[in-house]
Formats: C-alpha cells, sequence, structure tokens
C-alpha cells in the first residue's frame, strides 16, 4: 500500500536493502517498480527507454545496464525502505562489494528462464561473506521458456541454501497472469493496465496442486525451525503466523531463502515482494552491534541514536552540488554543521549538509540517525571505507574488502596541454572507486590504469571524457600477471654491510623460502637465544614484504610464498630497524632467485550461451584460446558451455563471438583466481 515517506521513523521500520542479480535479470525494473507502487514515481521506468530513476548516468542509459550502484528511498506500509540498486556486471563486483558490506537485507533476482547464473553465483557469495540475510524473486515468468521449479532447484543445487516457496504461478510464458499466496491460500491476479493486484479465491483447477505446496512448504519450515516443528507435531499442519514468523527467523539466520515470483516489467508480483521485504528482512535493530576497534581494543555499538556516533563511507562521487560521500549510520545521530573524526586519516570534518538520496535527485535533511543511509557534503579527507564517528568516542570499522586489479592499460591526453587535465581526471576516478588504480610505470613513464576489466576501464576512460572533455589514448589492456615459488630454498644467508662514516648499517639474516598453499604471503620467526631482537624480526617482515613488490621473472607482484627467519646476528653499534629492513628486502630478492618460480595469468570462468547449430564453432574457438571445456547444457534450440580461459586470451571475444553466431551468441566471465602460465618458469 502507498505511504507518505515519514519524517521520523523508528528503527523498527526502516529496511536497508540492496536488489542483487546477474546482469540483465531485471534488477533495476524492480526497483522502478518498486518507486513507481510506492508513490516515490509517478511514472513507470524502462531500462529499454533510458528512463530509469536509477540509472540515470549518460553510459548507463547507453548501454541499459548497471553501473554505479545508486541509492533511492521509498515507504511501504508505514515503513521507510532504504534500496541500493547494484550493478549486475562482474567487472563493477567491487561496487556490489561496498554496498553489502553496508546493507541490513537483499532481495536476489533470478531469471526464471536462466536460473542462476554466474554473477547471480558471485553475487549470493558477497552476501554470504558479509552474513546479509536475502530473500529470492524469480522474474521473467511471462518469458518463453520460463520455469519456476528449475529456477528453484538451480537455487538450491547451485546455492545451497533451502528454498522456501511461498507462491505458485497462475498461468505460465504469455498467460502469467498472477500468484497464489501458499501462506492465506488466496489467488492475486494482475490485469493489464490496472497497478494492483485483485485478491481472489484459489482457483479450482490449481486448488489441489496448491495445497499439495503449502504442505511441502509446512514440512521444509518444521525441519528447519524448532518452534514450527513442535507446532507441527501436535496437529500435522502449521497456521500462517507461525509460517510467518518462521520464515522471518528463517530467514535472518540464513538457515532459509523466502522464494517469490513474477513479472517486474508486466508489474505483476512487485506489491507481494514488498510485503515480504518488510515481513521477513530485518530491521537496523534486528542485526548485530557493529564492531569495530580503536587503541587495541574491540568495542560494539548498537543501533541507537543516544549512543556516541559512527559511520562508515562506503561511496564517494563529485557532483555538481559537490563532492557527495554517502554513510551508512550505525549509530548516534549527527546534524547539519557537526564535527566528526576521521581516525583513518586522523583529522576533523565538518558536516556541511545532510542529503536523502533519491539517485541523482537529493532532498535536505536537518539531522540523521542510527539506521539512516544518507549523503553529506563538506567531507574533503572520507574514502570509501572511511569510518567517522564523534571526535571523543573514537571507533575504526572493518573497511570492505577491494578486488586487486586485473587489467591495465595505459593512458595520455592526446594534447600536451591536457596532461595536468588528465592527471587530475584519475585522481578523481581513483578516489571515487577504490577498484580502479592508476600508477606511474617506472621503465616507460606511462600512466597505467587499472581495472576489474575491459568495461570497467573502458567506462572509466569515458567518464574522464565526458566530465573533462580530455581526448585520451588507451593503450591495449594488459593483465595483472603474479609470480609464485614451485620449490624453495632453504638456509639462505644475507649479510648486509654498509660503512660510509658515521654510524654504518649491519644485518645478519638466515631465510627458508617454501611455497604457500595458496595465495598470500606468510612471515614466521624460528630465531631462539634472541640473536634477533623482536624490534629487528618485524623489520626483517617489513623488508621481505617490500620485496613482494616485483619477482624475478618478470618484476611481477610475488604471492603465495612462506618465509622462515632462521637465524641472524647484530652488532652492537651498526645494527639498527633501517638495516634489517633492508636486509629483508635483499635478502629475499636473492632468495627467490634462488627458487624455482613460475608465472601465474589470471584465470576467468565463462559462461557462453549460443544456437545449437554454432556450438562446435564456439568449442574450437574456446580451445584455440587455451580454453578448458567445464560443461555443457543444451535448451530449446539454444547450448550454454561452460570454460575456464585465462584473461589475456578474451580481449575481443565479444566481437569474435558475434561474428561467429550473426549475433546471437553471448558470453558472461568471472575471476576465478590464477593459474601456472605456460613456459614461464625459472629453474635454479
Amino acid at each position: 500500500m502507498r505511504t507518505e515517506l515519514p519524517l521520523t521513523t523508528p528503527l523498527s521500520a526502516v529496511r536497508n536493502l540492496g536488489i542483487l542479480a546477474h546482469v540483465d535479470a531485471g534488477k533495476t525494473t524492480v526497483t522502478e517498480r518498486f518507486l513507481y507502487l510506492t508513490g516515490s514515481t509517478h511514472k513507470r521506468g524502462e531500462v529499454h527507454d533510458g528512463t530509469t530513476v536509477t540509472d540515470f548516468d549518460p553510459q548507463e542509459r547507453d548501454r541499459g545496464i548497471t553501473i554505479f550502484a545508486a541509492a533511492v528511498t521509498c515507504a511501504w506500509d508505514g515503513h521507510r525502505i532504504n534500496l541500493i540498486d547494484t550493478p549486475g556486471h562482474v567487472d563493477f563486483a567491487d561496487e556490489v562489494e561496498r554496498s553489502l558490506r553496508v546493507l541490513d537485507g537483499a532481495i536476489a533476482v533470478f531469471d526464471a528462464v536462466a536460473g542462476v547464473e554466474p554473477q547471480s553465483e558471485s553475487v549470493w557469495r558477497q552476501a554470504d561473506r558479509y552474513g546479509v540475510p536475502r530473500i529470492a524473486f524469480v522474474n521473467k515468468l511471462d518469458r518463453t521458456g520460463a520455469d519456476l521449479d528449475a529456477a528453484v532447484a538451480s537455487i538450491r543445487e547451485r546455492l545451497h541454501p533451502a528454498p522456501l516457496v511461498v507462491q505458485l504461478p497462475i498461468g505460465t510464458e504469455a498467460g502469467f497472469t498472477g500468484v497464489v499466496d501458499l501462506l492465506r491460500m488466496r489467488a492475486l491476479v494482475w490485469t493489464d493496465g490496472e497497478d494492483t493486484a485483485q485478491e481472489l479465491p484459489v482457483p479450482e483447477g490449481l486448488l489441489e496442486e496448491s495445497r499439495r505446496r503449502r504442505r511441502l512448504l509446512e514440512e521444509a519450515v518444521a525441519e528447519l525451525h524448532p518452534g514450527a516443528l513442535e507446532e507441527f507435531y501436535d496437529g500435522s499442519a502449521l497456521s500462517a503466523e507461525t509460517l510467518r514468523t518462521a520464515l522471518r527467523d528463517l530467514t535472518r539466520t540464513g538457515e532459509g531463502v523466502v522464494v517469490l515470483c513474477g513479472s517486474a516489467y508486466r508489474n505483476r508480483g512487485i506489491e507481494p515482494l514488498l510485503d515480504a521485504v518488510v515481513a521477513y528482512l530485518p530491521s537496523p535493530s534486528d542485526v548485530p552491534a557493529v564492531r569495530g576497534t580503536y587503541g587495541g581494543g574491540e568495542q560494539e555499538r548498537a543501533a541507537d541514536p543516544q549512543l556516541p556516533f559512527a559511520a562508515l563511507a562506503f561511496k564517494v562521487s563529485a557532483t555538481a552540488t559537490g563532492r557527495l560521500t554517502y554513510l551508512r549510520i550505525y549509530s548516534g545521530t549527527i546534524e547539519k554543521g557537526d564535527t566528526v573524526w576521521d581516525p583513518g586519516a586522523r583529522r576533523t570534518e565538518r558536516i556541511g549538509r545532510i542529503l536523502r538520496v533519491q539517485a541523482d535527485r537529493h532532498e535536505r535533511l536537518d539531522r540523521a540517525v542510527a539506521g539512516d543511509i544518507v549523503a553529506v557534503i563538506g567531507l574533503k579527507s572520507a574514502r570509501a571505507g572511511s569510518t567517522l564517528c564523534a571526535p571523543d568516542t573514537p571507533l575504526v570499522l572493518e573497511p570492505p574488502t577491494v578486488a586487486d586489479p586485473v587489467v591495465s592499460v595505459a593512458v595520455e591526453a592526446r594534447r600536451s596541454t591536457d596532461t595536468d587535465r588528465l592527471t587530475s581526471a584519475l585522481a578523481r576516478l581513483a578516489e571515487e572507486d577504490p577498484s580502479l588504480t592508476v600508477r606511474t610505470d617506472g621503465e616507460t613513464g606511462q600512466t597505467v590504469l587499472s581495472g576489474m576489466g575491459e568495461l570497467h576501464l573502458e567506462v572509466a576512460v569515458e567518464k574522464i571524457r565526458q566530465a573533462t572533455g580530455v581526448e585520451v589514448n588507451v593503450g591495449r589492456p594488459r593483465v595483472a600477471y603474479r609470480e609464485t615459488v614451485v620449490r624453495g630454498v632453504s638456509g639462505m644467508v644475507f649479510r648486509h654491510v654498509k660503512q660510509d662514516g658515521g654510524a654504518g648499517q649491519f644485518a645478519h639474516i638466515v631465510l627458508d623460502v617454501e611455497p604457500l598453499d595458496g595465495p598470500g604471503f606468510e612471515f614466521r620467526s624460528a630465531v631462539v637465544g634472541g640473536r634477533v631482537p623482536q624490534e629487528y624480526v618485524r623489520s626483517v617482515e617489513a623488508g621481505c614484504r617490500d620485496a613482494l613488490t616485483e619477482g624475478p621473472i618478470g618484476g611481477f607482484p610475488v604471492t603465495g610464498l612462506r618465509v622462515t627467519l632462521t637465524d641472524g646476528a647484530t652488532h652492537v653499534k651498526d645494527s639498527s630497524e633501517q638495516a634489517f629492513r633492508t636486509a629483508g628486502r635483499l635478502g629475499l630478492r636473492e632468495a627467490l632467485r634462488a627458487c624455482t618460480t613460475v608465472l601465474l595469468e589470471p584465470v576467468v570462468e565463462v559462461t557462453v550461451t549460443v544456437p545449437e547449430d554454432a556450438v562446435g564453432g564456439v568449442l574450437g574457438d574456446l580451445a584455440a584460446r587455451r580454453g578448458r571445456v567445464t560443461g555443457s547444457t543444451a535448451r530449446t534450440g539454444s547450448a550454454t558451455v561452460t570454460a575456464t580461459v585465462p584473461l589475456a586470451e578474451l580481449f575481443g571475444y565479444a566481437t569474435r563471438l558475434r561474428s561467429r553466431t550473426q549475433g546471437r551468441g553471448t558470453f558472461t566471465a568471472r575471476p576465478t583466481g590464477y593459474a601456472p602460465a605456460p613456459g614461464a618458469v625459472t629453474v635454479r
């Protein structure tokens, strides 16, 4: 039911949620229908028309996909819903990561024809990492080939939750007109041209099937929920209220996922989905208190406006109105003009303005409280991941993780007079998007822009052109290789001795280097008898980490090794922390040259969907790109092939696939890690 957005809302009536899905599953359309049905907009926005509220960036409207996470607010049944529409393309997974870090719940949208797709699985795992409760919405039931049961089976098999289906479709494909609500045993039917559903008795032809599915739902819930199990044993059935309570509990613990269905484009199934958001997803007061650290101790902050202020910045963007910093407020209250503390930058900041965000439109607020998601103007140092807190009660919250870039291009301004403008624009881009990095190549002097994929970099360069008018030359993409150790060395002795007048430098260390099972770096000390003091051990570790930036094969970062400091010696006058750091850096570099090392290249899982008559050519092309086919399924005139392929072999693949399939083939890719590159091994 439509309600006005209340000026103040109790915490229990707030929902902070995101929309997650594979690209083109219908996330943005679901968001647009939410805004329309709640009265926040008065016209349905359509992706294909470029009229959506959340895809407001020119590139999003041109490409027809979500690129940047957009926040909107609406009201439903007396509740305020703060909603973030997230990207579905794998190149923008970091944008999803930052959003999930601050959300209390999510709606996972699935295509009723395709079921769980590669990026659906990726965003589901991201939500798992942050413990975000979810409900599922199987969209596009009006499409040819739509199958709710098949989509639910793919959720069970690939994502491994217990899917708890609470609706039964009325009609199939183009004849889909509504759903049976299995909790209240009623039919909800939509007709074209009407915004709301008619509530009717369950159709006679679906009554028996509805009863059967209600029974299956009760049994599934009773198996998972102790309270429901007790009632089920007593009466061999569950009341609607018990079911609703149990579904809410199972959703919030992650033991089950409520599954609803509909067609967002045809505005069918959206009202029950809004009801499910209110009924099953948690409010800020339902989630555990946020944990932070300061001064070596751990603290908790509950979602209480009366507690000291604590918030996490999860997005920064430059707009015509100024630099916007998006905040999730976990505790306390802020007002316009307040001073807050940024413990990461170790400086105070002043809140210039507080805004409630409606995508690219903003409404000024006098204050914001715990549970709110707002944007503020006036912060100069805060970045995505920064904590802001009350100056007299400092706290540092865990920031969202940032993935390492995998693709790089060299960029330069076409006109030398634009070089400074390009430098400023690149710095601003990296500030807004932490998954973009900018560096200067020490050998060539080129400016190198690195990101999560070809599309990610293409969007970034186009954003510079649109925002500044600077024309940019872009070099061919290069992948981010890594190096690792496959056979180590023991007892590598390194002495660092330097005398140049005054106090000298002396450090003697003995290192063992061995492969580590998996990526990363591990350092440990096995020194006995105090031969190397603890402060020098820390310096050796810092020096070893310095050495990891350049490996012996091609100067790429080194990963997947363990270094053990086994012995060493000091000088009474000339030893220092700097001397041992230098010894750690130079000693590990020498040890790596003595190891057997291998070059690693990034590998992605590719899912290609093509007509059946094009499968042979696609398989041959993947084999030529060093791809390894891991699966293949056929479905009514089309086939889906899954393969792992080195990222370096995928540049230009979209064009090649289109030419091989007369424009009918599509593919998606998601990173799966690193694998040894053929022929790139140093043997000592």
